[in-house]
């Protein structure tokens, strides 16, 4: 496994279509917000072959890691909780980043403590799928 930043915003879109729009059902129009451009990302290998994403909004001293995706026959080999260290790692090494956050899915919720993710807010609606913000001090 090899995890990368990217400029490549066709293969990450396309792994976060297969993810998000096809499988979970989330609306194009709340997929493609128009933020990716701005946005730092992330590229998962396995074998030479893309399997997951991230993206990282950096604001006020926060990093907002988003779009966190990694294809269905790849999951429950670690490629999740290494993508959010390696952006947790970016984050650090940027001056002025005190915090990351997140808005997690909810069933995702014990996936993030484990990596230092804290709950620090209500459920709330996200492309019909309730989420929680969590975040960590870096």
């Amino acid at each position: 496994m090899k995890i990368e930043e990217t400029r490549d915003l066709d293969r990450c879109r396309a792994l976060r279509r297969k993810v998000f729009i096809e499988e979970q059902g989330v609306a194009e129009a709340e997929e493609w917000d128009g933020l990716d451009g701005q946005a730092l990302h992330l590229l998962v290998w396995q074998d030479g072959t893309a399997i997951g994403t991230a993206r990282i909004l950096i604001k006020d001293g926060t990093g907002k890691i988003g779009r966190v995706c990694v294809l269905p026959e790849a999951r429950g080999a670690g490629h999740g909780a290494a993508l959010i260290r390696a952006a947790v790692t970016m984050l650090q090494a940027r001056p002025g980043i005190t915090r990351a956050m997140l808005g997690a899915q909810t069933h995702a919720i014990g996936f993030y403590q484990k990596l230092g993710f804290s709950v620090c807010g209500p459920i709330y609606d996200d492309a019909g799928i309730p989420h929680r913000d969590m975040s960590r001090d870096l």
